[in-house]
C-alpha cells in the first residue's frame, strides 16, 4: 500500500455544502451529471466548466443514484419520492413510480437495454424498460437493505445488500442468487465490474475493498485505515478500480492484484461520496461540501 499521491486533483463548486450532493454519471453529451439529494436537483458539469442545474418536479424527490441510460438520456433513482427519474440532456424529465414505497436507491443499465435498481426499504430490484415499463422482484431476505448495482461480465446484475453482509446476482428473468461474505459486519455498499471479469466492492463497516468471482469466490482487502468507509468504486482507466473513502477524505485506487494506493482530497473532512470514470480519462467526485474533484491517474 502506498499513501501518497500519484494523482493531479482540482475541485469545483457546483452548488452549495447543504444541497447534498451525491450521484454522478458521465453523459453523451460529454458533461458529468451529479444528484443533489437534499435540494431535489440534477445538475450537469459541462466540460468548460459551466453548471446548469434542473429541478425535475416535486414527486422526484431525493435524487441519489445516477447512470446513462441507452437511450441517451440520464436515469436516476428518487430516493424519497419512491420513483425513477429520467432526464434528458436538454433538461425534459420524466417519472416512472417505484410500487410499494420502496426507496428506490442504486441503477445501471443493464445487458437486456433496461435499467435496474435496487429498492432498499422493503428487499426488491426492480427493472425499468426506457418506455417506462416497471416490475420488481423480491429477494430472500428483505431487510438486507440492496445498495448498489452493476451490469456483471456474465449478462446478469450484480448487487450489494448493505445490511445483510452479502452480494446478490439476479438474472435477466428475475432468478436471485446470494453469496454471505466471510467478514461479519461488511456492510457492503458501491459495486462495479473488474477488468478481470469479477466484481468488486466497498466494505463499509470493515474497511476493505473485495472481489467476488462470479461463481462466488470472496477475496478481501483490507485498507490501512479500519475506518476509512470505502463508498463508491468504478472501473477506471489502465486497468484499475478506483474508489471514494468517506472517513478519511481520499480517493483510492486498487490494482486487479490487489495492490492499494490513496490520493487525499485537497479539503479535509470533504465526505467523497460518488465516482465515475469522465470522458477525459480522469476520475470524477462528488464531495458533500457542494464541490467535484477531477482526479487525474498519474
Amino acid at each position: 500500500m502506498t499513501q501518497g499521491s500519484y494523482a493531479a486533483i482540482r475541485e469545483f463548486a457546483v452548488c452549495g455544502r447543504d444541497a447534498g450532493l451525491h450521484g454522478i454519471a458521465a453523459g453523451p453529451d460529454g458533461a458529468l451529471w451529479f444528484t443533489l439529494v437534499d435540494d431535489g436537483r440534477v445538475g450537469a458539469l459541462a466540460p468548460d466548466g459551466r453548471v446548469a442545474l434542473h429541478h425535475p418536479g416535486p414527486l422526484l424527490r431525493g435524487p441519489s443514484a445516477i447512470t446513462a441510460g441507452p437511450d441517451g438520456a440520464l436515469w436516476f433513482t428518487a430516493f424519497h419520492g419512491d420513483a425513477i427519474g429520467r432526464i434528458t440532456p436538454r433538461g425534459d424529465a420524466g417519472r416512472f413510480p417505484a410500487p410499494g414505497g420502496g426507496g428506490p436507491c442504486g441503477i445501471a443499465a443493464g445487458p437486456d437495454g433496461a435499467l435496474w435498481f435496487t429498492v432498499q426499504r422493503t428487499g426488491r430490484i426492480g427493472r425499468v424498460t426506457p418506455d417506462g415499463h416497471v416490475t420488481e422482484h423480491p429477494l430472500p431476505a428483505p431487510a438486507a437493505m440492496p445498495s448498489a448495482i452493476t451490469a456483471g461480465p456474465d449478462g446478469a446484475m450484480w448487487f450489494t445488500l448493505h445490511r445483510g453482509d452479502a452480494v446478490g446476482r439476479i438474472t435477466p428473468g428475475g432468478s436471485v442468487t446470494v453469496h454471505p461474505l466471510p467478514t461479519e459486519g461488511s456492510a457492503p455498499a458501491g459495486i462495479a465490474a473488474g477488468p478481470d471479469g469479477a466484481l468488486w466492492f466497498t466494505a463499509t463497516g470493515t474497511g476493505h475493498i473485495g472481489r467476488i468471482s462470479t461463481s462466488g469466490k470472496v477475496t478481501e482487502f483490507p485498507l490501512p485505515d479500519p475506518d476509512a468507509g470505502p463508498h463508491a468504486i468504478v472501473s477506471g482507466p489502465g486497468g484499475d478500480l478506483w474508489f471514494t473513502e468517506r472517513g478519511t477524505a481520499h480517493v483510492g485506487r486498487i490494482t486487479p492484484e490487489g495492490r492499494i494506493d490513496e490520493h487525499p482530497l485537497p479539503t479535509a473532512g470533504c465526505g467523497p461520496l460518488g465516482i465515475a470514470p469522465g470522458p477525459d480519462g480522469a476520475l470524477w467526485v462528488t464531495l458533500r461540501t457542494g464541490a467535484i474533484a477531477r482526479v487525474t491517474p498519474g
